[in-house]
């Protein structure tokens, strides 16, 4: 199988790329490479590539900018996605397209299923959902992806931020009254290939389980204590989104996503983001 990746620099693209590089044809495209915001080069540079899937794993994720600059995210996250499509459409190859909790407004209190409305509430939100639209009516092989709170290695995320002031600050703080799911770049990358022969739709695939950033953020300084990492702060201190006042887009409260779909597709539940945590510091810090 032929695969190429947009975004290959990226968080999750470095990591599709680290991960399938033995075991596919695999090709990437970085933003140096291709500019998602010049429609003729994406036409020319995919439009010239064989594959039999293409992994789209690129986007305006910076939220708070996308508030100010939204043709720059409309241009990214819902036009870029929708030529995509149309080249894989035409070519009779499979778009993976991956998208956001984001495109929920973070109303309900138990996990989001796909058939669940999505109800953006920023402008980066709506990019999403307008470019999972235009994946999907593009045609009926293509899959949006949806993921949640993506850490690992290739790029720093939240968990790498806290972990690096918590070796610089004796007191360090996270948001108490925010829950999803983070979600390994490594376990992405391992289970998306079972979907690759499946026409899913929209599927969501993230860890297990659900927490708040300050969860999040203290199970991480504890595996770094576990792992024999010295760190100055020992607690994560609790905030609130009320605290953010940085803040220009609004996010949503509740974004976990249920994986329940993926699993009946496959078979294979994704374990839970407590482990996946504490697999990723041992191997990316316990190291160092």
């Amino acid at each position: 199988m032929k695969i190429v990746v947009i975004g290959s620099g990226g968080r999750l693209g470095a990591a599709l790329m680290r991960a399938y590089q033995n075991k596919f044809d695999v090709a990437g495209f970085n933003h140096a490479e291709l500019d998602l915001a010049r429609p003729n080069q994406i036409r020319g540079r995919i439009g010239d590539q064989p594959f039999d899937l293409l992994i789209n794993a690129a986007a305006y994720t910076n939220v708070d900018a996308c508030e100010t600059e939204t043709d720059q995210a409309f241009a990214i996250n819902a036009e870029a996605p929708r030529i995509l499509a149309e080249i894989c459409r035409d070519r009779n190859a499979k778009l993976i397209h991956i998208s956001t909790d984001y495109v929920f407004d973070g109303t309900k209190r138990q996990p989001y299923v796909e058939d669940d409305a999505a109800n953006p509430i920023s402008v980066y939100g709506e990019s999403k959902r307008a470019g999972e639209k235009f994946v999907l009516q593009t045609s009926d092989r293509h899959i949006v992806v949806r993921v949640s709170w993506v850490f690992g290695p290739d790029r720093p995320s939240f968990v790498d931020a806290m972990i690096k002031r918590a070796g610089e600050e004796d007191k360090i703080e996270a948001i108490a009254d925010k829950w999803s799911t983070p979600t390994y770049t490594g376990d992405i990358a391992e289970l998306l290939p079972r979907i690759f022969d499946v026409d899913a739709g929209v599927l969501h695939l993230a860890n297990t389980g659900q927490c708040t950033w300050q969860e999040y953020a203290q199970h991480a300084l504890d595996c770094c204590r576990a792992a024999g990492i010295s760190l100055k702060a020992k607690t994560v201190g609790p905030l609130k989104i009320a605290d953010m006042k940085n803040w220009t887009a609004r996010r949503p409260v509740y974004s976990v996503l249920s994986s329940a779909k993926y699993q009946a597709l496959t078979g294979i539940q994704p374990r839970s983001w407590r482990d996946a945590v504490s697999d990723y510091i041992e191997r990316c810090y316990s190291k160092k």
